[in-house]
């Protein structure tokens, strides 16, 4: 049994344990999943092990058709007669209940998982991971909607393409100009202003050099590409650009990284970001440090894994 609260206002219906994440939320966070489905969202927190979420709703009789199975029939008869206060929930569908959870987790780990070659996390196949998505989308056609509703077709054959520096040229020259070095460094990267799959995620990812070269300062700046990306494949809108104090530039696909040069040094680190991706608050690094140590314990086998994570786990040849 789990005490959540119920509680109405400006329109919407909560249900929620006390400091579980929910949708209302200020920040996203990196460790929340979030399913849409009839009538509302609903939220789990990353590193918890409940299968009962937080919810939202917006439309409380659309969610009748699943409160009963996620939080027990007592809470959907609290829900249909506008109640208040806490209540004592469980499901009374527990195999419906966790397979909402799973696909959450599904979803999270297509956006957030944080592959990184620089810290040895294998990235998941996506093939598998859409294939997996679209079964448990099915399980759970009684709860979802919206986007998570329709699963994304999924291809027969999976091509992979790794990113080798000897496969490519350097798109914006080798960096190997002269000139003195004045300061240099290496960085993180708020996840949120990125789409998957275009960015290494380590702390070390970014990385920039200052130099003096006739008489004025340059920045030069590399970001290590994703595990199994090419950057020269990248669609244009989701290409990184930095950020460099008041100026923008966007970073030139080269064979396993993104680079860039800025005839500028006013002392400030670069930022990464995708134009119009996130929102402009950042991210935590004690959040990222923690998912990075969630995905390593289920690249180690902790909990009940996903057909890409063991596939992850099992291929660790790059890594």
């Amino acid at each position: 049994m789990v005490t959540v609260d119920l509680s109405a206002a400006d329109g919407l219906t909560v249900l929620a344990a006390a400091g579980a994440p929910t949708v209302l939320d200020p920040v996203p966070g990196a460790g929340v999943l979030v399913l849409e489905v009839s009538g509302g969202h609903l939220t789990w927190d990353l590193f918890g092990d409940s299968v009962v979420p937080a919810a939202v709703l917006d439309d409380p009789a659309a969610a009748q058709d699943w409160l009963w199975a996620v939080y027990g029939e007592a809470a959907a008869v609290a829900v249909a007669d506008r109640a208040a206060g806490p209540l004592e929930v469980s499901p009374a569908d527990p195999g419906q209940a966790e397979a909402a959870r799973r696909l959450a987790y599904a979803h999270w780990a297509a956006r957030w998982w944080p592959a990184s070659t620089l810290d040895g996390i294998a990235a998941l196949d996506p093939g598998l991971l859409d294939a997996e998505i679209a079964e448990l989308t099915a399980a759970c056609d009684a709860l979802v909607d919206g986007a998570d509703a329709v699963a994304d077709a999924v291809a027969d054959t999976a091509v992979e393409v790794a990113a080798r520096a000897e496969d490519y040229a350097l798109a914006a020259g080798d960096g190997a100009s002269a000139g003195m070095v004045l300061r240099r460094g290496s960085t993180g990267w708020a996840w949120h202003r990125c789409p998957p799959g275009v960015v290494d995620a380590s702390e070390q990812a970014l990385t920039w050099e200052s130099v003096r070269q006739g008489g004025s300062g340059v920045l030069r700046v590399e970001v290590v590409a994703a595990p199994r990306a090419v950057p020269v494949l990248v669609p244009a809108h989701l290409r990184p650009w930095v950020r460099v104090g008041a100026l923008r530039a966007p970073l030139d696909a080269a064979a396993d990284r993104w680079v860039t040069t800025l005839a500028t040094d006013d002392g400030a680190e670069p930022e990464l970001f995708v134009p119009g991706v996130g929102s402009a608050q950042p991210d935590s690094a004690a959040d990222r440090v923690r998912v990075r140590e969630f995905a390593r314990a289920r690249l180690a086998g902790t909990g009940s894994l996903l057909r890409a994570e063991s596939a992850a786990a099992a291929d660790d040849s790059d890594f």
